[in-house]
């Protein structure tokens, strides 16, 4: 069955990036990061979430981290340069990105905003990302990542 690509996926081939495709079954609902880690079979430390945050200026921020891992607000928002920072709300983050929860890459959002990746995933051979559909995972390295996304590195997890 051939698969339909994701916009991410399109970006990737455009960029002539080099990436991997995983793709899990979703029907039993579980779509939360460890599951999807345990489904693929890769080491949740691998396997890397999206998260869509708001500061105080009320810019949208992206950080990229772990599964298994927790955003540290605080850490986040002094790596963005913000007062504070908060989680956008579930029902926002197809407005401002275009991807529904569960299928949020950290490439291809509706607009290039500004990203971070965690630190833990710098050292890397290739790290997993959403390819921005639930059940479609993307392997790459974490510097090409970086190269498309135009992200920095901090330690942003609890």
């Amino acid at each position: 069955m051939a698969q339909t690509k994701t916009n991410a996926m399109r970006i990737l081939d455009a960029k002539k990036v080099e990436y991997g495709m995983l793709t899990y079954d979703n029907k039993d609902g579980k779509i939360d990061g460890i599951s999807v880690a345990e489904k693929i079979g890769k080491s949740p430390d691998r396997v890397y979430k999206t998260l869509v945050t708001q500061g105080a200026s009320k810019n949208i921020f992206v950080f990229v981290i772990p599964v298994a891992a927790e955003l540290d607000l605080k850490k986040a928002a002094k790596a963005a340069g913000e007062k504070s920072m908060e989680m956008l709300p579930m029902k926002d983050i197809q407005k401002w990105t275009g991807y529904i929860r569960g299928g949020c890459s950290p490439i291809g959002m509706k607009k290039e905003y500004r990203t971070f990746l965690d630190e833990s995933s710098k050292d890397l051979e290739e790290m997993v990302v959403s390819a921005g559909k639930i059940g479609i995972q993307m392997v790459l390295t974490p510097a090409d990542l970086q190269e498309v996304t135009k992200a920095e590195w901090a330690p942003v997890t609890k």
